[in-house]
């Protein structure tokens, strides 16, 4: 399970409106019929129009600055392991998010009228997605990219030749690029991976906007905050702030878990993943302490999410596990710096 919340920014200031966002997730409804669209839903409604989800957005911004995020975009991808437990793919994933965003609002370390943060005091709109595209900063662009280089020039070097701007061999050079093509490493459908490529198989996932301002438009609560629980003084009282970031992805884990039934492997848990980034040497010693059938499962897992073993002739367990350590840390940290306020 990845799930990111990032706050939406044009430039030097936060988006004033919701509406190039929701516009964004409207995407996938192009062309179809009503009874085919994905709709927006929240606790309360399942088909909620991108109309009525902008203007409730967009009015519940009393007292905030340019500087200030207007409303936060929380994404939840289950991985395919994940998605193969769900028996009602749309429906699952309806419930599961009604249920999260309840972890969502216990992670605030907030009081409003000295009693905790329920589901109702917040103002959110989630979506579900089918589809995904390869972007730049997937594994298979990059390892493609010698390769889309290649063809790029050679492409070039015929557009010249054909407007007389320079001299070469045509045919051998389109053969060259039928040969780039079918060489890159990472190919779909006996096509090379490019970027804005529609990904293969089951890619449910789920866009959340929820507004920076409680439902009653007069509390501020950011997920964005750097403080997990503290109390500050504000105008002679003590006033609690904070979002426990940990705290929720570790809820939306194990609520799907114990909503769905499933076995978590420790390759896919949230605390690996921290571990790995804060303290190598005790992830990877965790990792080669698992029972046979589960370290396999971890290193397969691994490997599916684009991080390949690199050997192609294994010399032992332990020379995997150290090269596929160091690919995989090199990749979390490469999506840690490029959007999530996650880890």
């Amino acid at each position: 399970m990845y799930i990111t919340i990032t706050a939406q920014k044009l430039g030097g200031n936060y988006s004033q409106s919701s509406a190039d966002f929701v516009g964004y997730l409207e995407k996938e409804n192009e062309g179809l019929e009503t009874r085919d669209m994905e709709h927006f839903f929240n606790q309360y409604g399942d088909e909620i129009s991108a109309e009525e989800v902008v203007k409730e957005i967009d009015g519940n911004t009393a007292k905030l600055k340019k500087k200030e995020p207007k409303f936060y975009s929380i994404t939840v991808s289950p991985s395919k392991y994940e998605l193969k437990r769900l028996q009602n793919n749309r429906e699952d994933l309806k419930t599961y998010t009604k249920d999260i965003m309840k972890d969502y609002v216990t992670s605030f370390n907030r009081e409003i009228n000295g009693r905790p943060i329920t589901i109702d005091d917040i103002k959110y709109y989630a979506k579900i997605e089918q589809q995904r595209t390869f972007k730049g900063t997937d594994f298979q662009i990059k390892e493609n990219q010698p390769f889309a280089t290649k063809i790029l020039q050679l492409k070039t070097d015929i557009r010249n030749i054909e407007a007389g701007r320079a001299e070469g061999n045509i045919k051998k050079m389109k053969r060259e690029i039928t040969k780039l093509e079918g060489q890159a490493p990472h190919q779909l459908n006996r096509k090379r991976i490019v970027q804005g490529m529609a990904k293969d198989g089951n890619q449910s996932h789920i866009h959340i906007i929820v507004s920076r301002k409680d439902a009653s438009n007069s509390i501020s609560l950011s997920p964005g905050s750097k403080h997990k629980a503290s109390e500050v003084e504000m105008h002679g009282k003590n006033v609690k702030r904070g979002f426990d970031r940990d705290k929720f992805f570790e809820k939306a884990e194990k609520t799907f878990d114990k909503t769905f039934g499933y076995k978590r492997n420790f390759a896919e848990t949230y605390k690996a993943r921290k571990d790995f980034v804060k303290n190598p040497n005790l992830y990877f010693a965790a990792l080669m302490k698992l029972p046979a059938n589960e370290k396999a499962l971890a290193f397969k897992m691994i490997t599916k999410t684009g991080l390949p073993i690199i050997p192609s002739i294994p010399v032992s367990q332990a020379q995997i596990a150290l090269r596929v350590f160091k690919r995989l840390r090199r990749g979390a940290e490469v999506a840690i710096k490029s959007s999530s306020i996650g880890i």
